[in-house]
Parts: C-alpha cells; sequence; structure tokens
C-alpha cells in the first residue's frame, strides 16, 4: 500500500474518493462502452451539470472535453486567431502558450516580465490590433498569480473585438471569475480536481464561438475534429467528436459532485487557511524565501520557495515520511520547491507537512 501524499503541483494527490469511484468503474466496465451510447451521455452530462454548479457558469458558456490544457493552447489560436494574439509572460507555461501562436504562423506579441513577478494591468498595453489575449492567473511553474480584480480590468483595456482567454490550469475552481468580463477559461483536470491526468476542460463564451465560425467561414482552416464548432455539434448532445477519455470524465462527474456538496465556499476557505500555514513557514525559515516577491502576486494554489539546501536533498529527506513535493520547474529545479495546495490536500495534511519541514529542514 502506498501511503505517500504527494504534494507535487500535478499531477498530484488523487482526490480522496477517487479509488473507490476507479473500483466503481471497473466492476461496471465504464473502460468498454461505447462513446456514442446513452451511457456515456448520462456520464458527460453529469460531469457538466457538476462543473456548471460548482464554477458558478452561466448558461450561456459551453463545456468542452479535450486531452489536455496544452492542446486547448493549440485549439485557441486556430479557432480564434486569424492574425495576431497578445500575451502576457512570466513563466514557463505562459511562455509556452506564446511559443505555440508563432508556431502556427501567427504574429504573437508578448508583456514579459521575470520568472516569479506578477502583473499590474494599468501597466500593460494591449495592441489595438490582438485578438486574443492571453492572461495567467496561475503560472504553475513560478507560483505567480494574476488576481480576479486585475483580470477584470482587461476588457476594458482591450479593443472591442478581442477575446480574453484565461490560464487556470492549477488554480480553478478557486478563483471567484467574472465571466462578462472574460470570453475563455481553460484547465487540466490532474491538479486541483485531483484526478489521473489527460482530460483538459475548455470554458468558452458565445463570443469565442462566433469568432471560430466567422474564420471558418472565411475558408480559413480552424482545425478539424476539435475545432469549436466539431466540438460544439457534439457537445450539444452530450458526445465527443472522437474517443474521449471516458474513465476521467466519470471521475470528474463523481468528484464535482462531492466537492459541491462540500460546498466552493468551503473549499475557497480552506485553501487560502493552508496556503497562509505555509507562507508562514516559509516566511520564518532560514532555508527557504518565498519565491514571489509582491503578497497580492502570491499563488494560493501553487506555493513556491528558494531553498538554500537542494530541492532533491529536501525530497529525499520527507521521502521516509511519505510526502513528496516537487522540485523547481526547469532552470529552477534544484534551487526551488514548489508545494501544491489542492482541494484534496486536508488542513491537516499541510499541518503535517509544515511540521516535516520545521523538523527536518528548519
Amino acid at each position: 500500500m502506498n501511503n505517500k501524499v504527494y504534494f507535487t503541483p500535478g499531477p498530484s494527490e488523487l482526490y480522496p474518493t477517487v479509488p473507490q469511484h476507479m473500483q466503481t468503474a471497473m466492476a461496471n466496465k465504464i473502460g468498454s462502452i461505447s462513446h456514442r451510447s446513452q451511457q456515456f451521455k448520462d456520464i458527460y452530462a453529469h460531469a457538466e451539470k457538476g462543473l456548471r454548479e460548482l464554477l458558478q457558469l452561466p448558461q450561456s458558456w459551453e463545456i468542452l472535453f479535450l486531452a489536455s490544457a496544452n492542446e486547448i493552447w493549440e485549439r485557441a489560436i486556430q479557432n480564434c486567431v486569424a492574425k495576431e494574439s497578445f500575451h502576457l509572460v512570466n513563466g514557463s507555461f505562459s511562455k509556452r502558450f506564446f511559443q505555440i501562436s508563432e508556431e502556427l504562423g501567427r504574429k504573437a506579441t508578448k508583456h514579459e516580465v521575470p520568472f516569479g513577478q506578477g502583473f499590474r494591468a494599468d501597466d500593460i498595453n494591449i495592441p489595438g490590433s490582438a485578438e486574443l489575449i492571453a492572461l495567467v492567473q496561475n503560472e504553475t511553474s513560478s507560483g505567480a498569480s494574476l488576481p480576479v480584480n486585475e483580470i477584470n480590468k482587461f476588457r476594458a483595456k482591450a479593443g472591442a473585438n478581442a477575446l480574453i482567454f484565461v490560464d487556470a490550469v492549477s488554480s480553478m475552481p478557486h478563483p471567484a471569475f467574472d465571466y462578462n468580463l472574460v470570453d475563455s477559461i481553460y484547465f487540466s483536470v490532474q491538479k486541483c480536481f485531483g484526478l489521473p491526468a489527460g482530460l483538459g476542460v475548455w470554458l468558452l463564451n458565445e463570443r469565442c464561438i462566433a469568432k471560430a465560425e466567422a474564420l471558418q467561414a472565411k475558408g480559413i482552416s480552424i482545425g478539424s475534429y476539435h475545432s469549436i464548432p466539431s466540438l460544439l455539434s457534439k457537445a450539444k448532445t452530450y458526445q465527443n467528436p472522437e474517443t474521449p477519455n471516458v474513465l476521467n470524465i466519470y471521475l470528474l462527474g463523481h468528484v464535482a459532485e462531492e466537492m459541491n456538496k462540500k460546498s466552493i465556499e468551503t473549499i475557497r476557505e480552506e485553501t487560502e487557511t493552508k496556503a497562509r500555514l505555509l507562507y508562514d513557514y516559509l516566511a520564518a525559515s532560514q532555508n527557504f524565501d518565498i519565491a514571489v516577491q509582491e503578497p497580492s502576486h502570491r499563488s494560493v494554489t501553487t506555493i513556491i520557495a528558494n531553498t538554500k539546501m537542494p530541492a532533491s536533498d529536501i525530497i529525499k529527506k520527507l521521502t521516509p515520511f511519505d510526502m513528496v513535493v516537487g522540485s523547481g520547474y526547469g532552470n529552477y529545479k534544484e534551487t526551488q520547491i514548489r508545494i501544491a495546495n489542492f482541494p484534496t490536500h486536508s488542513v491537516s495534511q499541510v499541518q503535517a507537512l509544515v511540521f516535516k519541514l520545521q523538523e527536518l529542514i528548519g
């Protein structure tokens, strides 16, 4: 029996009831059912209903299931950008979205700040020609967060036809977004939802749909089976164009249902309580420094610390105690650690981690 608790920032600790739901799924042979069957349509509808309630999503918004958040980057550019996108870049993932736009032959411009810094909307000039504005609510590599009240300022700064896309890959469902002020939000399930990897969730409004249809009408390629029109044509009847990750959609529906029973307000309160425990420890530690300097830009779901001791040594010290934290990302592999603070991590688990780090590291 593996008793490890994964505080890694994705894949991360599974939601506590996932093993039970997987056993039920196997007993009912969910992995063998047709993705055109009524049984699958019911699974899809259950997941969509649970997400709508949890995320407080307007009925006018659509929910689409794709392979990953990485795929959503590509589909977003193909479907919503004829010529130019604009990106806020402050870490490895926001930079990758920018690069994908370039790789797809678009003109991609960016406002870039050093790794680990955040953004203030008032400091940013958006080109009037930008069709898509890529914001990163939570940069998973650096732990820098863009507060929702800053995100809400971008609509007034953007051109009338610009679409505002928000990366909430490692923070959803915590942020309380104003859906009137953004056009699309996307995330992955292997982080805050505590599921196995292999499912991306794309939330989008009618403005994104209209843009994809307009590009298609002009004869511009918007992709094939995972274009917005293709995905929507099947989503309307609770299906995917292709055989999707049926098992993960099934699991997502059950986890969303359980999160709703707990309530999004409780999840947010617990997340913020756990974040305070971690940040208070890091601020007092002799070995660690909080990586994101500006308090209002510090993520509550992906806590990053600079470390004087190599990250690999910290990971080894925690191993006998069945606790796993993440190393830094990329060039920061040994000089930082990343600690996930997701709904699957209980307050008591975070308290135990803090106690053990105090004991072992100081």
